[in-house]
């Protein structure tokens, strides 16, 4: 395999990608959905971050006949039933605004001392046979307010385990060491290596 898309438009994703590969040395080349010019909605109608994950990456396969890698991620919270869960993205609504979104979980927590939460990643390789599946978490919990300018998503809401700092305060190096897109990647890497 020397070419492997990465079945994402979110930039930040795809920045993260390609960190890790580069840091892991693996001689492929990754195409994003911008190399290919390629602006459709991929479906995404799973009740699993397992199920999104292979849906995304076999739509994509079916359309280039590459080998793809597609990830569903999002955060867990324990005390709000694991939501926003693989709503994650669209959790205040379809037009998918992380502002919002973490506006909302400030909110449905905002009189709740039990903060524990968590993100998922799960990423799926699918080369047109098979699919195989590496999931990856990292543990933590909600601040109670935003702070921090790097990172997306939920970053600057969310304190990983062993952290006084939410995630948009650390340095994205630090953060491509723990994160639970990382530790996906790092077992999604071995796979390939192997």
């Amino acid at each position: 395999m020397k070419e492997l898309i990465i079945a994402t438009s979110n930039a930040g994703k795809i920045n993260e990608f390609d960190l890790l590969f580069k840091e892991m040395s693996l001689p492929i080349k990754l195409i994003s959905f911008k190399d290919l010019n390629f602006f459709e909605n991929v479906p995404e109608t799973g009740n699993t971050f397992e199920e999104n994950a292979f849906q995304k990456a076999e739509f994509v396969f079916n359309k280039f006949k590459i080998p793809v890698v597609s990830d569903d991620s999002g955060l867990e919270i324990k005390i709000l039933n694991n939501e926003p869960g693989v709503y994650s993205a669209r959790y205040a609504g379809l037009e998918k605004d992380d502002a919002k979104n973490r506006k909302l979980v400030l909110e449905n927590l905002k009189f709740k001392l039990e903060r524990q939460s968590r993100f998922v990643c799960c990423l799926c390789f699918y080369d047109g046979k098979k699919s195989n599946f590496f999931r990856g978490f990292l543990n933590g919990k909600i601040h109670t307010n935003e702070t921090g300018e790097n990172g997306f998503g939920y970053d600057s809401i969310f304190i990983p385990e062993g952290y006084s700092n939410t995630m948009a305060e650390i340095s994205v190096d630090e953060k491509n060491k723990i994160s639970h897109r990382a530790k996906a990647m790092k077992l999604f890497s071995e796979f390939l290596e192997e």
